[in-house]
């Protein structure tokens, strides 16, 4: 027998939250059929490692069934592992990290300018970031696809779901994209969903060699970070262009580069969508 579908009642006020940043219901985002996304069953945040006692507490609230975790070891290593979320499933599904590395989160937590400026200046920074989401879409199908998989998996569904990175920007930015071109949510109100985290209380915090939290304080650190920190719609659109280019349009990238059928599409749609 299918295993109905938990849904919470809280819809996921980002005011309760103290150790976590980035954190919203993506419920409320209109599809081109007229239809939206159901609101208590798809949330996106930045990493839980700082989570407190109340941050837990609250997202233990929403009935997660799975929190999806794209870090890899290198920002573990920095961050920490996520608060323990009782009755929650944790599945870490590591994805490309645009930094490529702890090596260089050490060099911007130690605000070293000079070798920020060798791997940063003269555009660096944002070809990287345009190179890392060309290769979430292109390198990365196999996570994906066992994404979506979860998400319709006829007798375990994974939602209520979580899903973050470090930032929650461009791992998790780029995942929750791929969900809502599914569900058949309008570009527009994706690429807006996207740009939500640009809001200062939703930055990152990075932490400084000297255990200080918050953004380098040096201007010239902050210029050359900005392209990493911020998020762009061109990076977004860079990741629907290389769908476009690669596999013709998103339906062909759905169902042949990441496995959904149209079947699992229709009950993808079914769990998460609303009239």
């Amino acid at each position: 027998m299918t295993q109905e579908v938990r849904q919470s009642v809280p819809t996921g006020d980002e005011s309760e939250l103290t150790g976590v940043r980035n954190f919203r219901d993506v419920g409320g985002l209109p599809t081109v059929d007229g239809r939206r996304v159901r609101h208590g069953v798809l949330f996106r945040s930045g990493h839980l490692a700082q989570a407190t006692g109340d941050d837990v507490a609250f997202l233990e609230s929403l009935g997660l069934h799975t929190v999806f975790d794209f870090r890899n070891r290198d920002d573990m290593a920095l961050e920490g592992p996520d608060a323990e979320l009782p009755g929650t499933r944790n599945l870490n599904m590591p994805l490309s990290d645009p930094a490529e590395g702890a090596g260089f989160w050490h060099i911007v937590r130690d605000g070293d300018l000079a070798a920020l400026r060798e791997l940063l200046g003269d555009g660096r920074a944002a070809r990287r970031m345009a190179a890392a989401y060309r290769k979430l879409v292109l390198e990365r199908t196999a996570e994906h696809s066992r994404m979506l998989a979860e998400l319709t998996d006829p007798e375990d569904p994974a939602v209520p779901a979580l899903l973050h990175c470090a930032a929650g920007k461009d791992r998790a930015g780029t995942s929750i994209a791929i969900i809502l071109l599914a569900l058949g949510v309008e570009r527009s109100a994706i690429e807006e969903d996207y740009l939500q985290s640009n809001a200062r209380h939703r930055r990152y915090k990075v932490v400084r060699g000297d255990g200080s939290s918050g953004t380098a304080i040096d201007p010239a650190i902050t210029e050359l970070l900005s392209p990493l920190f911020e998020a762009r719609v061109e990076y977004l659109r860079i990741a629907f262009d290389t769908i476009e280019e690669e596999w013709g349009s998103v339906d062909r990238y759905l169902e042949e580069g990441l496995g959904l059928t149209p079947e699992r599409r229709a009950r993808l749609q079914e769990r998460l969508l609303t009239d």
